[in-house]
């Protein structure tokens, strides 16, 4: 569509979004809203009342380029947002009491006004000022557009939406700061500087992508009053957001695992939403068939309750303060029931909406949706088989709608995902839908998460996930070491993948290295058989070094809950009750050792509590050419 078009389907900005301002009483009045939702956040709002405002310091942002410590600044950031979302909402609910509207609009100026002077929007970790300025602290004259920098222009132009004429009687001149603020840091370098990385101009497209160009499509439309550079604005962005829909799968698959659906192709689902609203649905592309598939993508990582796979950088068990409503919404829109049930599954009446912590548009968007708020709870389709041949990905249980008994997770595909862990061939077993062969997640991001030292963490080496090691070698990342030969098979028996994992290795002795996971739905049983051909090894450097760690193969499994281990054979009981499963081997007389990892990790330690422990089983007196089938059963 050509901008010129663009301009003339545009609703105005006082129209173009799709959540009315507090003017709308039929909307606004404290009778059409949820009461569990907003009494909950009236009791935070009023516990900040009279507080000083969280204070993001220039020692703080400092420290991402000092010591790598990126988090102790960005949760007084979100501190400050959340605190500002949960004043904004108060004043459109209040606006008939005058003097309680005017406490809460004076909330909201002081936490706009705060923002507005805040030296940078941009997280440190994001923040381009070393590489360009030599500086350990925001360059104000060079703004970085980043997640955090379209996270507070969207916010701000929520509140504009649902404020701006009370604000405009409460404080004259803040909509104008707004704008102007906006303008320079996130607006003026979206359209100037087009060398950001998100971009994807290059062809490596990710979830920063559409999260970046949905929040500075919601600044563009509220607060751009010329139409011609409204129209450009809005040009780029449909632009961008085309080629992350371009890039997505057809058959609707993630990448960057199940917690990164959130901020990556649900954004982009819920941009073309606000799109179609703000131009008569003239830009509608939601038949196309990956967004479609898309919407599963959730309730096809779900393996019960609480918990999912969670391939690359993700939690097993993420928070449960997702933005289900837009999910919800979503299905809707592409008539997906089994995806609309996943949410609503998530829908629990007497409890919010939604929470402030997944942004004042999202906040916003569910507490207007009477859908959502009468939305009875449902429960997770939970499908017998999924198998996303575009990453590799193969999920099966033994009934369908059901996470009673073992369920398996396996992958194939490359070292060089998006948000990567080395895992090529990894497994994981769930017991009634708890992990209990797993992959540990990540800890919390640090500047070492994303820099050259990355594989530095144990987390994201494959030696910590359920694959094996070669000859003392783990894999190696980088999108070479791959998958190969890679085949699955689902039918009413069971469902198996089957790869070779030896080019996932960086070794030139590794002829094959073949593993088959399969899941026998009559008997329940999850087998894992390991078959491998290497090329004789080396003889001992010295005959004092014969067991030499450095030249042994062994097959590595994460266990969490508690292990006991004997020969042939180890038990392990899953956490939270969930019961226990018996893993053997064969052959039985493979030794098998165990570390245990004590975890400090706040984010690893909410999935597993204290400890990982690591079975090691040592294959390499099977010879160069061998194999090792290992049986995973639950003990009744």
């Amino acid at each position: 569509m050509s901008r010129t078009r663009i301009a003339e389907v545009l609703a105005p900005p006082q129209d173009c979004l799709p959540v009315p301002s507090a003017a709308d009483r039929r909307t606004w009045a404290p009778e059409q809203l949820d009461e569990a939702t907003i009494r909950v956040l009236r009791e935070r709002a009023e516990a900040d009342l009279g507080s000083p405002w969280p204070m993001p310091l220039a020692t703080a942002y400092a420290r991402y380029f000092r010591d790598g410590d990126r988090d102790g600044y960005e949760q007084v950031l979100w501190a400050r947002e959340y605190r500002l979302s949960r004043a904004a909402v108060l004043a459109a609910v209040t606006l008939e009491t005058v003097k309680l509207n005017d406490l809460w609009l004076d909330e909201v100026a002081d936490g706009v006004t705060l923002l507005c002077e805040q030296s940078s929007w941009c997280w440190p970790a994001h923040d381009d000022t070393l590489l360009r300025h030599g500086a350990v602290v925001p360059t104000v004259t060079d703004p970085c557009l980043d997640l955090g920098a379209g996270e507070v222009a969207a916010q701000l132009a929520w509140i504009d939406q649902l404020l701006g004429d009370r604000l405009d009687e409460r404080i004259p001149g803040l909509r104008a700061r707004i704008r102007y603020e906006v303008d320079r840091r996130v607006l003026t370098p979206f359209a100037e500087r087009r060398d950001w990385h998100w971009l994807g101009l290059d062809g490596d497209v990710h979830n920063w992508n559409p999260w970046i160009h949905g929040n500075v499509l919601i600044a563009a439309l509220r607060l751009v009053e010329d139409r011609a550079r409204r129209a450009e604005l809005v040009e780029l962005v449909i632009e961008g957001l085309d080629r992350y829909r371009a890039s997505l799968p057809d058959d609707g698959a993630i990448d960057e695992g199940y917690a990164y659906w959130w901020n990556g192709a649900c954004r982009l689902l819920e941009a073309i939403d606000v799109l179609d609203y703000a131009t008569g649905r003239e830009l509608s592309t939601s038949t196309a068939a990956a967004l479609r598939e898309t919407v599963a993508f959730p309730h096809r990582m779900h393996l019960g309750g609480a918990w999912y796979v969670n391939h690359a950088d993700g939690p097993a068990r993420p928070s449960s303060d997702q933005p289900w409503h837009a999910l919800y919404r979503a299905a809707r829109r592409v008539g997906d029931l089994d995806a609309q049930a996943h949410a609503a599954a998530h829908r629990q009446p007497g409890t919010p909406v939604a929470h402030e912590n997944q942004g004042l548009g999202r906040l916003l968007r569910a507490l207007t949706d009477p859908q959502w708020r009468r939305a009875q709870p449902d429960t997770s389709p939970l499908p017998r088989d999924v198998w996303l041949a575009s990453t590799q990905v193969l999920v099966g249980r033994r009934t369908a709608g059901s996470p009673s008994g073992l369920t398996l997770a396996a992958k194939g595909g490359h070292n060089g995902e998006h948000h990567n862990h080395n895992d090529v061939g990894s497994v994981i077993i769930a017991l009634d839908g708890v992990p209990v062969l797993v992959d540990p997640g990540r800890p919390t991001y640090t500047a070492q998460t994303f820099g050259p030292d990355r594989y530095g963490i144990w987390t994201m080496q494959s030696s910590w996930h359920n694959v094996p090691e070669i000859r003392g070698s783990a894999q190696a990342p980088g999108s070479k070491y791959a998958a190969r030969d890679v085949s699955a098979l689902v039918d009413a028996e069971g469902c198996e993948l089957t790869l070779d994992l030896a080019a996932a290795y960086p070794r030139d002795d590794v002829r094959h290295w073949w593993r088959t996971a399969r899941l026998d739905r009559a008997s329940g049983r999850v087998t894992v058989r390991d078959s491998w051909q290497l090329s004789p090894a080396a003889a001992p450097k010295s005959a004092s070094t014969p067991d030499d760690p450095l030249n042994r193969s062994r097959i590595n499994l994460i266990a969490a809950g508690e292990v006991r281990l004997g020969t042939g054979r180890a038990e392990i009981t899953a956490l939270g009750g969930a019961g226990t499963v018996c893993l053997t081997w064969n052959p039985a007389h493979a030794p098998c050792t165990s570390t245990v990892r004590d975890l400090d990790d706040p984010m690893l330690r909410a999935a597993w509590g204290d400890r990982l422990t690591r079975l090691e089983i040592d294959v390499t007196a099977l010879g160069p050419v061998g194999a090792l089938e290992l049986t995973v059963e639950e003990l009744r």
